[in-house]
């Protein structure tokens, strides 16, 4: 049989096919930014900062561990990138994200402060969000804290909608990224010494994809 397709066809199709998937996205993003009260340029501009700031990690203390990291994990993949990790010295350097924590709590400091929102329903969705996120999650040895990653904006969306229906999209922004700051990094930082990884940072790494997977997820489905 005569093959019409040549190699060129097949780039330009996958070509077309990826613009097509980005488009879709960034319709996505414009649609939660826009549920979210944000400019699309406000939107983006956040976007931006979060993904530049993702590889920017702050340190703030330095934890005891007599765990050494296993021989089988020389390398950690995170989005794109492949980070060789440092050899472990019997202790874990704690840092915080720029991209996966600040900024996402200076966003819902933003959303709240730009909403009707008042704070007891605000602190009751963080609380739901955070334990359920603290018994999703999981040390990890060698990585750090992993956590099914659908479960908290799932959850999220259906808190804010039974709290606060008028304002549901960015009650389940804010929920949902706190608590999994608070649940699945904050309350798990006593687990770090077990990991028997040199480095942990506080909303980077995986945790950064499923906070802002978490955030424009819930928003979207509220």
């Amino acid at each position: 049989m005569k093959n019409y397709f040549s190699p060129g066809h097949l780039i330009v199709f996958v070509f077309l096919l990826g613009f097509m998937m980005l488009l879709v996205q960034v319709e996505l993003l414009s649609f939660a930014f826009a549920k979210l009260g944000l400019s699309p340029t406000l939107g983006m501009s956040v976007l931006m900062l979060s993904l530049v700031g993702s590889i920017i990690n702050l340190p703030v203390t330095r934890l005891k561990s007599n765990i050494p990291i296993p021989e089988n994990m020389r390398s950690n993949h995170w989005g794109l990138l492949k980070i060789p990790l440092s050899s472990f010295r019997n202790e874990t350097q704690v840092s915080i994200n720029l991209g996966g924590c600040l900024i996402p709590a200076a966003l819902s400091m933003y959303l709240f402060a730009n909403s009707t929102l008042t704070l007891i329903p605000t602190l009751l969705g963080i609380s739901i969000i955070s334990l359920i996120s603290y018994l999703f999650s999981r040390p990890v040895q060698g990585i750090g804290i992993g956590m099914p990653i659908l479960i908290a904006p799932i959850s999220a969306a259906f808190v804010s909608l039974l709290i606060s229906p008028e304002q549901s999209a960015p009650l389940a922004y804010i929920s949902g990224t706190m608590g999994v700051l608070i649940g699945a990094d904050l309350l798990h930082l006593k687990d770090i010494p077990k990991l028997g990884a040199p480095h942990a940072s506080i909303g980077g790494a995986g945790t950064f994809d499923g906070i802002f997977i978490t955030g424009i997820v819930a928003a979207l489905l509220v």
